[in-house]
């Protein structure tokens, strides 16, 4: 990637403030932290305020801040990652699973591939206590596109 292309560093989401207190810190940590290797930036928490989530650079978080009128989504309204692998959605997919097995509150759609010709979409979406889902994306080209081919 070209060094003048802006590019996603993070994604800012308010929750209530009981969302924020030391055991639903601990809950979105747990999950997310279990799930996609999330941690707690170090020194930004505030109880009952903020919680920012590492994503494996200190350039990429989640940035959760509580409001008294916190975000309010439907099942539509996500963001997504993306993983390079099929084998890695795989293994993100069923660890997710796993813990919805055992709590209701966390939304966990089916794993799907959709395919398009050029490019076999497989996907799937998660939540687990903020406003919105993440869908996690791994993209497999035909033989000869890639991320940076234009459809003809």
């Amino acid at each position: 990637m070209s060094e003048d292309i802006p590019r996603f560093n993070h994604i800012a989401l308010t929750v209530a403030p009981g969302a924020l207190d030391a055991r639903g810190r601990e809950d979105l940590l747990r999950f997310y932290g279990e799930v996609f290797g999330w941690t707690e930036m170090p020194g930004m928490t505030r109880d009952r305020e903020l919680l920012v989530m590492r994503c494996h650079s200190n350039e990429q978080f989640v940035y959760v801040h509580a409001a008294e009128e916190p975000m309010r989504c439907g099942l539509t309204e996500h963001f997504g990652l993306s993983v390079l692998r099929v084998e890695q959605l795989d293994s993100t997919y069923e660890r997710a699973r796993k813990l919805a097995e055992g709590d209701p509150e966390v939304h966990l759609t089916p794993r799907r591939t959709d395919d398009f010709g050029a490019v076999k979409l497989h996907a799937f979406y998660v939540r687990y206590k903020l406003p919105v889902m993440i869908e996690v994306q791994c993209f497999e080209w035909a033989e000869g596109l890639d991320e940076q081919s234009l459809p003809g």
